[in-house]
């Protein structure tokens, strides 16, 4: 992977998210854990030879787009697709995997499934859902808005597991099938 710079912590709606980046991009994002001290903890362990620093005027921007999004009230593009993404080191699969799912608006679904066959692998269902599992980039890879078959909720590797997935979709206001996904 290129070389991390730096990490920084921010306040959103839900706690305290990080990001980290280096010259190339964004290397890493976390959702909150059960606090600041924890999210900074994890930071720790995932960037070792990082310091904790002041954002660049850009992953600034990305911070402040993420708390919109997180906020329920996203600046244009919603969809943070303009954000770069350092994907060195990340597998070709879940390059193609997370490229797909940043294609996906606020509130937008699919499932596992689904996203498989417009992949152009209609067996790997299990395999997105994998790639998702190990997604580095959440929520700037919206991980959250992919489902399982039957639009049930899936699994979430975020603190708080499902919860956290469904609050997301809350925030987004997520729809399918019907009115809305919490109607």
């Amino acid at each position: 992977m290129s070389a991390t710079q730096a990490y920084a912590l921010f306040a959103t709606p839900i706690g305290h998210c990080a990001v980290a980046w280096s010259a190339r991009g964004l290397t890493g994002v976390q959702l909150p854990e059960q606090d600041e001290a924890a999210t900074r903890a994890r930071m720790a362990r995932r960037f070792p030879l990082c310091p904790e620093g002041v954002a660049p005027p850009v992953v600034q921007a990305t911070m402040d787009a993420v708390v919109a999004l997180l906020s329920g009230t996203p600046t244009e593009p919603a969809d943070l697709g303009h954000v770069l993404l350092d994907m060195d080191g990340v597998p070709p699969f879940h390059q193609r995997v997370y490229a797909l799912a940043r294609r996906l608006l606020p509130g937008e679904t699919v499932t596992y499934g689904e996203m498989a066959a417009q992949l152009g692998e209609p067996g790997a269902a299990r395999a997105v859902g994998q790639a998702l599992g190990a997604n580095p980039f959440a929520p700037i890879v919206p991980c959250h808005r992919i489902l399982a078959a039957g639009g049930g909720a899936g699994g979430f590797s975020a603190n708080g597991d499902v919860s956290t997935k469904l609050r997301l979709l809350l925030i987004e206001r997520a729809r399918f099938n019907g009115p809305g996904l919490f109607d």
